[in-house]
């Protein structure tokens, strides 16, 4: 690695983190700042231009990106909302926005030819996750964010799928059985290969004690799910994102409460910097874009134009989509509801059968239904980003007026991300719907857990389903000892000597196991379990220095 690559690195996180930090004092997504440096930086004479490579972002980047958004997922909140997660990460991308696009250009531009410009119609189709960062930042209801974060989990990988489907559909001619023939594989693949990564590393992680090696290992995860995958034929991102979510799912249970600590932290700090860096080189690339543009002669009215006409075309079509879907969904989901309270259950086994966890799923959608206001939200919200851009750039190099396209790509993201992302905050305010959520977990939520927990614990513990060292079988004796009775930020007074310490140890591990039966009856929402889950980590460590101390 050269000095003057080191150094553009070093610059770019610097930046990154300043553009952050200057971002929340004023108010702004943090990535519309990053763009706007980028861009600002591309326009002075002594810089030169800027060409990133798009495998760079996509195969170097956007993995560990996607996984590390499906590792911290909410599975149940993802679970609940799927129909209209795959309505708008699937359905939308693939046969919507990429046909109803396609369309649009290769009537505009009739030497691209139709697979072609399905092609950039699904380079424009997918969302960006600054979009989530923007709406959770003004207290948009958590289930909007939940829609968000899935449609942004998945859609990219939907795009880049149709992407590829597309340019090979050009070169061998179309066909729509082997169009989708192809879309089924690369995505049935994906999953299998994707779920088997996750399995296996999850067992390798639960044997591995080292913890330097257990946090390598936990960094290759996405690419030993990326490579095998595409070999095959299929989707990395998606295998890339089915890893992180069965990674995520099968924590608790697997990994150590250290291995998950420091789990959350590393990631949380890659996707940090990963994500602003793509932003920074997204608005970099600018002046590069316009001079070869430039060069060819198209000058910047046509590209400004097709650009301007796409945006409508994108927002127009997700408006026309999401607005009947959500209506439909709400209807159906109510209706399934009520057919599954009014059913009772035929086996424990049969979870779908169970009313107890229908009558949690009906209170979670009663306490946060869809309204035309959300619907409102979810469609503005959809700006496009940094995977539009990057995707643009892996069209072959024979496209006809490729330089043209890319550019088209580029003004739709930067335009996109600019209006709506600009736009947004004032747009949740007038419909009423910032403040209604909440960063973090709700703390009433946070304390029924408690409290459930600990009731939960003392019987187990009554019942010598726990078992505490030192302690006979008189359940009297062994509440006595349980130390239930306090919340896991309690101090530890009354706890004596190794003995002790080792009964907490037992307790702690207990009341874990009794949280994941908590988290099944899908009464509490994940990210209040995920907080109590992450003091009982925390919690575990400190008793274990202890209990290291009094050796």
């Amino acid at each position: 690695m050269t000095v003057e690559m080191l150094t553009l690195i070093v610059v770019a996180v610097i930046v990154v983190t300043l553009a952050n930090a200057y971002a929340s004092r004023i108010g702004v997504a943090g990535p519309l700042v990053i763009v706007a440096i980028g861009v600002a930086v591309s326009l002075i004479p002594a810089v030169p231009a800027l060409t990133v490579p798009p495998e760079i972002i996509l195969v170097g980047i956007l993995p560990p990106l996607l996984y590390s958004a499906a590792v911290a997922a909410p599975a149940r909140e993802f679970k609940r909302d799927f129909g209209a997660i795959s309505g708008l990460a699937v359905v939308l991308v693939v046969v919507v926005s990429s046909l109803v696009l396609g369309a649009f250009f290769s009537w505009a531009i009739p030497s691209l030819g139709f697979p072609l410009a399905v092609a950039l119609g699904a380079i424009l189709s997918p969302t960006d996750a600054v979009a989530t960062s923007i709406v959770r930042a003004v207290g948009a209801p958590r289930r909007v964010v939940t829609v968000l974060e899935g449609e942004s989990l998945l859609n990219d990988a939907t795009a880049l799928v149709t992407l590829r489907t597309a340019i090979a559909a050009t070169a061998a001619g179309f066909s729509v059985v082997v169009t989708v023939g192809s879309f089924l594989w690369s995505v049935s693949a994906a999953i299998v290969v994707g779920a088997l990564v996750g399995f296996v590393a999850l067992r390798l992680r639960a044997w591995t004690r080292s913890a330097t090696a257990n946090t390598a290992l936990g960094l290759t995860i996405p690419y030993l799910a990326y490579v095998p995958t595409e070999t095959l034929g299929g989707s990395g991102l998606v295998a890339a994102v089915v890893a992180g979510l069965v990674c995520g799912q099968g924590a608790a249970r697997w990994l150590t409460p250290e291995q998950r600590i420091s789990d959350k932290l590393n990631w949380s700090t890659i996707e940090f910097v990963l994500e602003g860096v793509v932003f920074l080189a997204m608005g970099l690339q600018l002046w590069g874009l316009v001079e070869r543009n430039l060069a060819a002669g198209e000058g910047l009215g046509r590209p400004l134009a097709l650009a301007a006409i796409a945006f409508l075309l994108v927002v127009a079509v997700r408006a026309a989509y999401v607005f009947p879907l959500i209506g439909v969904r709400n209807v159906v989901l109510r209706r399934t509801l009520d057919r599954r309270i009014s059913r009772p259950s035929r086996s424990s086994t049969m979870r779908r059968a169970d009313p107890g966890l229908a009558r949690a799923d009906r209170a979670y959608f009663e306490s946060a239904p869809l309204t035309w206001r959300h619907s409102t939200i979810l469609v503005w919200a959809g700006m496009r980003g940094v995977v539009t851009l990057a995707a643009a750039q892996t069209l072959p190099a024979n496209t006809p007026e490729r330089d043209l396209l890319v550019l088209i790509a580029f003004l739709v993201a930067a335009g996109s991300l600019a209006l709506q992302g600009g736009t947004l905050p004032a747009l949740a305010r007038g419909l009423g719907l910032a403040g209604e959520g909440r960063e973090g977990p709700d703390p009433a939520e946070i304390r029924a857990i408690d409290d459930e927990l600990r009731r939960m614990t003392a019987r187990a513990v009554a019942d010598r389903q726990i078992i505490l060292p030192g302690v006979g079988d008189d359940p009297a004796e062994a509440l006595a000892h349980s130390h239930v009775y306090r919340t896991v930020r309690a101090d530890r007074e009354g706890v004596g000597g190794e003995e002790g310490l080792m009964r907490e140890l037992a307790v702690i591990r207990g009341m874990r196991s009794q949280l994941r039966v908590l988290a099944r009856t899908g009464r509490y929402g994940t990210p209040a379990l995920r907080y109590v889950r992450d003091e009982l980590d925390a919690y575990e460590i400190s008793v274990k220095l202890h209990l290291d101390g009094s050796d």
